[in-house]
């Protein structure tokens, strides 16, 4: 073959010439056996192999739908892998390539340092102050510094289910991990510092990479106490105030760190604000072959950034995660989530700012808040209704996880059901209920989480106040949400029955006929 030809005009098992060869499909002659052929003996064809790239002639057989072969053949150009192609030549010496100097016991570290260097970037570069300066704050995946001058870590499985504490933590990298040790209560309980809260909570990050960086402590939110039968109580301790692990007989530790939990705050120049970690601590038994611990870490921008939402699902729904909502579809905020009144203690809902909590897919949530004083009815009605719903009360709720504001067709709009009661001289909403219906969309293998209808259910009084609150002067109002799946049972589908045409090649009784 010249380099010449066109590639479509090449067939290696044309050996017959005006005969057509069985088979064959780049035989030109073989225009009326072609339907009877059961393979292409050539499928592919292609030119020069000492080429960056070339043409190549492709060749494959399909079934119509009578049972007969129809040939589908193409050219196109395709990268050759198998050769070193020198796409651009910006080299000193132009197109003279001398051979390469062979290692020897004197030069090869100098040829290691020159060649290693630029394959993965190990040379070191100077860094200059100002350089220094206007990189102060952490970039995406770099590690943390602590005051010592040590690194933050985060302990990790790795190839095994074994913890490794010199697991480094990287910047603006949510992380998750569940890893496992083997402890013996004897030695371990009291000494082994990974079993320890003091561990995890007397640290001190730097708030960046400058030497005057200032320093940032880490602030313990919470401790929860798990007790052997899994139920857990949340502890009150003061600031400072350490749980050391203690062996309470020979055959149970207490105190033991069970899960770690950091929310890191920091600002848009890469700065940390501010670190806090929840911990559960609980027991572990001689029983227990190992230890089962888990580390969490999760980022979270200063003023509310988008980081501070997780949304729920790519394409669906996942469970435990925020439901997205938007007011008009078209300006959507990916801060904006499905919420409700988050209850406090002797939380009167009307006094101060009402904070909300988002809605989680699949869980339902009761909250509320008391009544004090109902004496202006009409500005009581209307104040009540936007501490219960909340600011800027949404229109539309998306279907999916992932709902796009160019998909008008997967925002659903939230059903008002205000039920204003009895005619009564006050009508007050003592309740807002969130009725979320939703289904397994999809095929068995692979369901998927939608929303398909959400519905606002507002109750007020049908009698007087005074008979509510049984003579009290404070009343309860509450609010709720309820996800109800509404999947239909799933049918068995079955395909029609095949039939047989089938047709054989003319030379199927060859060489006998």
């Amino acid at each position: 073959m010249r380099q010449s030809d066109p590639v479509d005009s090449v067939c290696p098992c044309d050996l017959h010439e005006s005969v057509c060869d069985i088979n064959c499909c780049c035989d030109r002659v073989c225009a009326e056996e072609l339907s009877l052929f059961t393979s292409c003996s050539v499928d592919r064809v292609s030119g020069s192999q000492q080429l960056c790239s070339g043409d190549v002639a492709s060749y494959s057989l399909r079934i119509t739908i009578d049972g007969y072969s129809e040939l589908q053949a193409s050219v196109g150009e395709e990268p050759n892998y198998d050769i070193l192609c020198i796409q651009s030549q910006n080299r000193v010496g132009g197109l003279s390539h001398p051979p390469p100097a062979l290692p020897t016991d004197s030069s090869f570290d100098s040829l290691f340092k020159e060649f290693t260097s630029f394959m993965f970037g190990s040379e070191e570069r100077q860094v200059s102050s100002a350089e220094l300066q206007d990189s102060s704050g952490y970039q995406y995946g770099e590690v943390m510094l602590t005051a010592d001058r040590g690194v933050f870590l985060l302990p990790a499985a790795a190839i095994t289910a074994d913890c490794v504490d010199s697991s480094a933590a990287g910047f603006l990298k949510d992380q998750s991990s569940v890893c496992s040790r083997r402890v013996t209560l004897q030695q371990h309980c009291s000494s082994l510092p990974p079993l320890s809260m003091n561990t995890y909570t007397d640290i001190q990050l730097l708030a960046g990479k400058n030497e005057d960086a200032a320093v940032v402590p880490v602030q313990v939110c919470s401790v929860v106490l798990q007790s052997v039968e899994g139920t857990q109580t949340e502890l009150q301790i003061s600031d400072g105030e350490d749980l050391p692990p203690a062996l309470l007989d020979p055959s149970l530790c207490g105190n033991v760190v069970l899960k770690v939990a950091y929310v890191m705050k920091y600002s848009p120049a890469g700065e940390i604000v501010n670190v806090s970690v929840s911990l559960v601590l609980g027991f572990v038994s001689e029983a227990e072959l190992t230890l089962e611990q888990e580390f969490h870490i999760t980022f979270v921008q200063e003023d509310g950034g988008e980081g501070a939402v997780h949304s729920s699902g790519n394409p669906v729904f996942d469970w435990s995660l925020t439901v997205v909502l938007t007011g008009i579809v078209g300006s959507l905020d990916p801060r904006d989530t499905l919420s409700l009144l988050l209850s406090a203690e002797q939380q009167d809902c009307l006094r101060g700012p009402q904070q909300r909590a988002p809605v989680l897919f699949a869980v339902d949530s009761v909250s509320g808040c008391t009544l004090e004083d109902a004496a202006n009815c009409s500005l009581v009605q209307q104040l009540l209704l936007d501490v219960l719903r909340g600011p800027n009360p949404p229109q539309h709720v998306a279907s999916f996880g992932n709902s796009l504001l160019d998909s008008p067709m997967d925002w659903l709009p939230i059903e008002n059901n205000l039920n204003p009661g009895e005619a009564q001289s006050c009508s007050i909403p003592l309740s807002l209920h969130l009725e979320v219906q939703w289904t397994q969309y999809g095929s068995l293998v692979n369901p998927q989480a939608q929303i398909v209808s959400i519905k606002e259910i507002i109750q007020t009084n049908t009698t007087s106040l005074e008979v509510l609150s049984a003579g009290s002067s404070t009343l309860s109002i509450s609010s709720s949400v309820a996800f109800i799946p509404v999947s239909a049972a799933a049918l068995p589908g079955y395909r029609a029955t095949p039939t047989i045409d089938a047709k054989l090649p003319f030379d199927f009784f060859f060489p006998f006929v």
